[in-house]
C-alpha cells in the first residue's frame, strides 16, 4: 500500500520551507511509517534554518526531531507497533555498533536523527527506525485525548520529551544529581524550563539564570537570577550564600548550560565550584575563551550531552503522565500550516513556551 505524506522541507539556509510531498510505498524491514501527532519546534531547527547549521543529509529536507504519533504501517521487523502510540527518540542509534555494544549509543556512527539525516517531524507522515521508539501507555488515534489522569498530556504533547525533556534529564542522570544537592539552571528556554522541573522532581534545590524577566518570573525556582546585574564571580558568591542559607552543599553543584549562548556558557564556568558538574546541553556557533585549568583546580568535570538514550525515554514517560513533570503548561499547540511563523518566532525569541506543530 502506498501512503502519501505532505510536510515543509528546508530548500535552503534563510529560505523559508516549501510545501512538499513523499510517496512511500514499501518500507524496509527496520523501519516504520508513523502518523504525526506533534512535533516540537526546537532551537536546532532553528539553527538549521537561520544559522547555516548543517544538516547531514543533503537539501531539501523535512526538518523537525522531536517527534510522538502512532506507528501505522512497519517493516517486517516491527510489525508489533503497528497501532502503537509512540514517542520517537531525536537521536536513534543502532544499537549494534561497538559504541552502542559498550554502553555509549549515543556516539553511534549510524545512528538516525530525524530532520537531519533523514527527513522529519515537520509533516503528516514520518518514516524512522522501529527500534529505539519508546510505547506510550493507554494511547489511541485520538491524538488529542489526556493521558495517564483526566488533566493529563496529550500525545501531541509528549512530543517535547523526544529532545526538550530528555536531553536534560540524560545530562541530570550522567552528573548523578542527589535529592538535597544543588542544581544550577543558566538558561530558562524550553530546555532550560524543563531541566528546572526534572531537577525539582529529583529533589535537588534549584537556581534558574537567565536575562529575561519573564522567564526569571515563571521559573519555579528557588533562587532566581538575573544574569545581566552581576559578573559570573558576584553570580557564584550569591548561589553560594542561597546554598548555605536552605542547607544544600557548597561543593558538587550540577550546572546545566541550557543557554546556547556564548555568554550562557562563561557564566556556567564561572559557577564551578569544587567536586562541579558542568553539563554542556545548549549549543552555538559561537566560541568562549575558557581557562580549562579550572576544571583541574576544582577537582570538576564538563560533560557534553548530545541526545538521550533511547533506555531513559520511559522514565520521562511515566513522569509526565503520573504529573511530576508539566508538558500541558509548557506547551503551545499550533497548525503545521503555520511552520513558517514558528521558526520565525523561535527565532526571534517570542516564544514562552515549547511550540508544538500539529498536521
Amino acid at each position: 500500500m502506498t501512503h502519501v505524506l505532505t510536510g515543509f522541507e528546508m530548500t535552503a539556509v534563510g529560505e523559508p520551507l516549501r510545501p512538499t510531498e513523499r510517496s512511500v510505498a514499501d518500507l524496509a524491514p527496520e523501519d516504520v511509517l508513523i502518523a504525526v501527532a506533534g512535533c516540537g519546534v526546537c532551537h536546532t531547527d532553528v539553527g538549521f534554518l537561520y544559522d547555516g547549521v548543517r544538516t547531514r543529509h543533503a537539501l531539501p529536507l523535512i526538518l523537525g526531531h522531536e517527534i510522538s504519533g502512532q506507528v501505522i504501517a512497519a517493516g517486517a521487523a516491527h510489525q508489533e507497533l503497528v497501532g502503537q502510540g509512540v514517542v520517537a527518540p531525536a537521536v536513534i542509534p543502532c544499537g549494534e555498533c561497538a559504541d552502542c555494544r559498550v554502553g555509549r549509543p549515543m556516539i553511534c556512527k549510524r545512528q538516525v536523527m530525524p530532520g537531519n539525516d533523514r527527513d522529519g517531524g515537520f509533516a503528516s507522515h514520518v518514516v524512522l527506525p522501529g527500534r529505539g521508539l519508546c510505547p506510550v501507555p493507554g494511547a489511541t488515534d485520538d491524538f488529542d485525548a489526556p493521558l495517564g489522569r483526566a488533566d493529563g498530556p496529550t500525545l501531541r504533547q509528549l512530543s517535547v520529551i523526544a529532545d526538550a525533556v530528555s536531553t536534560p534529564y540524560q545530562a541530570l542522570v550522567r552528573a548523578e544529581l542527589r535529592a538535597g544537592e544543588l542544581a544550577v539552571v543558566v538558561g530558562l528556554g524550553g530546555v532550560g524550563g524543563y531541566a528546572v522541573q526534572l531537577a525539582r522532581a529529583m529533589g535537588a534545590h534549584v537556581v534558574g539564570i537567565d536575562i529575561d524577566p519573564r522567564r526569571l518570573e515563571a521559573a519555579d525556582v528557588g533562587l532566581a537570577i538575573d544574569g545581566r546585574d552581576a559578573s559570573p564571580r558576584e553570580i557564584r558568591g550569591r548561589v553560594r550564600d542561597w546554598a548555605k542559607s536552605v542547607g544544600a552543599p557548597t561543593t558538587r553543584w550540577t550546572i546545566l548550560e541550557c543557554s546556547g549562548s556564548a555568554a550562557g556558557q562563561q557564566t556556567a564556568w564561572g559557577l564551578l565550584v569544587h567536586g562541579a558538574t558542568l553539563c554542556v546541553v545548549g549549543f552555538t556557533m559561537a566560541k568562549s575563551p575558557l581557562r580549562l585549568s579550572n576544571l583541574m583546580a576544582f577537582d570538576a568535570r564538563a560533560v557534553g550531552n548530545w541526545g538521550c538514550d533511547p533506555a531513559l525515554y520511559p522514565d520521562l514517560v511515566e513522569m509526565a503522565l503520573d504529573g511530576r513533570i508539566d508538558l500541558t503548561g509548557h506547551t503551545e499547540l499550533r497548525p503545521l500550516a503555520g511552520v513558517g511563523e514558528a521558526l520565525e518566532d523561535a527565532h526571534a525569541h517570542r516564544v514562552e513556551r515549547r511550540i508544538v506543530l500539529v498536521p
